[in-house]
């Protein structure tokens, strides 16, 4: 049996068991910790009877307390809802024209239509509507189906070359690979595209002459392109698809048609005229 002495030492209390001649002392642990150890499992207890806490074949227990994240998410969305419903209703009820003009509308509008735009136009346009390769940039001063405010609402609205009934379409015949054209009125067409956008049309060329046959009618005489077609302005220095030779060459030969949501269908009427506002707003509106 084993013999509990006081250790001359220390002057603590042995337990009893002995290994070598090496004593084992009963140190127990300090009161306060003790009563902190306790207080905590008391407290994980309570915790487990007041909140949700251990799940359950077809769900989890409730708590007394009947609290969750969840129920707690969805009363704050419900608060900023009805918090925001004034706002939106005002919105919902005037047309984008108006609002752009009341000032307290305006900045409610470009909150909303920023944060609208970086969910969804974001991914595509850029971060500000810079653009990007195959999608135009929507803060300078050309716009493809037109840039008033008017124009910029129904495209978002509608979309462009998707499966609504209003969406915006236009499309390019495929003067290469549909043999309207042959490879060498490609070339001078090219050529003249180019001349045309560095503003040195090159008159009297054999390109200025299957552009007027083939291109005109649509881009104009000119190049400064026809916005009641979705038709870009070939006069200048602005590309979506690159403007090398070879590139503009083979959107003569085989375009790319790029398409865009009809927002309408995804997004309410609120948020679609904030994002036309907020658009037109970006510097490139008219």
């Amino acid at each position: 049996m084993a013999t509990i002495e006081k250790d001359s030492v220390s002057g603590q209390n042995t337990t009893g068991h002995e290994w070598d001649g090496i004593k084992e002392l009963n140190t127990p642990l300090p009161k306060w910790w003790v009563y902190v150890f306790w207080a905590t499992v008391l407290w994980a207890i309570g915790y487990w009877v007041a909140y949700p806490a251990w799940p359950l074949v077809n769900g989890y227990t409730k708590g007394t307390f009947g609290y969750s994240s969840r129920g707690e998410l969805e009363n704050e969305l419900a608060a900023q809802k009805k918090a925001r419903s004034a706002w939106l209703s005002k919105i919902e009820a005037s047309d984008v024209g108006a609002i752009e003009k009341d000032k307290d509308l305006l900045r409610y509008a470009m909150a909303g239509g920023k944060i609208a735009f970086n969910e969804n136009c974001a991914p595509c346009h850029g971060v500000g509507g810079v653009g990007a390769f195959g999608y135009p940039s929507l803060a300078d001063d050309e716009w493809l189906w037109g840039g008033e405010l008017a124009d910029i609402e129904t495209s978002v609205k509608f979309g462009v070359r998707n499966t609504n009934a209003n969406a915006r379409a236009s499309e390019m015949p495929k003067f290469g690979a549909d043999g309207l054209l042959k490879p060498e009125q490609i070339t001078a067409v090219t050529d003249y595209v180019l001349s045309l956008a560095s503003k040195a049309p090159a008159k009297g060329s054999a390109g200025e002459t299957v552009y007027a046959e083939n291109c005109a009618a649509c881009h104009a005489d000119d190049g400064a392109g026809n916005k009641d077609l979705g038709a870009p302005a070939l006069n200048n220095q602005i590309w979506l698809y690159k403007g090398s030779k070879d590139a503009v060459a083979a959107q003569i030969a085989k375009p790319k048609h790029g398409a865009m949501p009809a927002w309408s269908e995804r997004l309410d009427a609120s948020t679609v005229k904030m994002l036309a506002v907020y658009v037109h707003n970006l510097g490139g509106g008219k």
